[in-house]
């Protein structure tokens, strides 16, 4: 393998967590997101891994009430 090979290949290749491997997203030519997984388990993943600001400060406004 050469290494213009191997750039490419490292081009093709995305970095997902471990728990998201073989994940693809495409956007098909009308514009619509297809993906290999259900958006219930991807939302799930987000939902416990990522900080939502909108949510953080919602949450502190009802604290103060």
């Amino acid at each position: 393998m050469d290494d213009q090979d191997k750039k490419k290949k490292k081009k093709d290749e995305s970095h997902v967590h471990e728990e998201l491997k073989g994940f693809e997203l495409k956007v098909n030519p009308f514009g619509q997101i297809e993906s290999n997984y259900d958006m219930d388990k991807i939302n799930e993943f987000l939902n416990e891994r990522v900080d939502d600001k909108k949510l953080r400060e919602h949450d502190e406004s009802d604290e103060e009430e």
